[in-house]
């Protein structure tokens, strides 16, 4: 968890056996550390010792480390405490953290769920006055993909909204479809795709609905429109 102790610099803090053991850490690489994101511990870590209390430059006891950790190895004892213990950060970190992590789940919902209504996205602004208005809790120790689904479920409270994928099915002139082709991947699934005698390129396309006039904007700068589509929802 994110503590919320005043802190002048940012550590990750674990008591065990009574005692406290620190370590001085980069507060964005502890996160993405914490979140499970292929992160070097040494590039975490501002200093590669174990404090009982690093304001004061104190350095943990080898022997109760060995004790309590079963290694004197400060590497090993700053991985677990970065694992299991508290991560304690500035203010300021943590008013960034939250705003950086609000931005991306409704990027997220803003893509990938629609109104069932009309089955168009809403626009971020409305998806942002609908997390405020349903108190919709975000937790700040997790990533924007691990909880967008849930905030979804809060705000559906107060706004029509759900998660869908649509079926898109192409026919690309020749002219056009190489370059087509190499930004299908950038939207979606590529189910089927099939070159035809006249160069063509007919393919189907699983995409999450809110990608549609995203997708079709950019299909429609390189084509000029001339494109052939049908649109299914799943």
């Amino acid at each position: 968890m994110l503590g919320k102790e005043k802190v002048h610099f940012n550590l990750a803090r674990l008591k065990k056996g009574g005692e406290n053991f620190e370590v001085v850490i980069d507060p964005d690489l502890a996160v993405k550390f914490r979140r499970g994101e292929d992160i070097d511990l040494r590039e975490v870590l501002k200093s590669e010792h174990v404090f009982s209390e690093a304001k004061k430059g104190l350095r943990a006891s080898e022997k109760r480390m060995q004790e309590l950790f079963g290694t004197e190895d400060e590497l090993k004892v700053a991985e677990e405490i970065l694992r299991k213990g508290e991560i304690q950060v500035t203010e300021e970190f943590r008013e960034e953290q939250r705003e950086m992590l609000r931005k991306q789940i409704i990027n997220l919902i803003s893509r990938n769920a629609v109104d069932p209504k009309t089955g168009y996205p809403h626009p971020p602004q409305r998806i942002e006055a609908a997390i405020e208005e349903a108190k919709a809790k975000i937790d700040y120790s997790k990533s924007a993909e691990a909880q967008v689904k849930d905030v979804v479920k809060q705000i559906q409270t107060v706004l029509p909204i759900k998660f869908e994928n649509v079926i898109v099915e192409l026919r690309i002139p020749a002219r056009h479809a190489v370059k087509v082709y190499g930004i299908l991947k950038n939207y979606g699934e590529i189910l089927s795709e099939e070159w035809l005698s006249d160069a063509s390129l007919s393919t189907r396309l699983r995409m999450p609905a809110g990608l549609q006039q995203q997708f079709f904007d950019a299909i429609n700068k390189i084509t000029k429109g001339e494109i052939d589509s049908k649109i299914t929802r799943e």
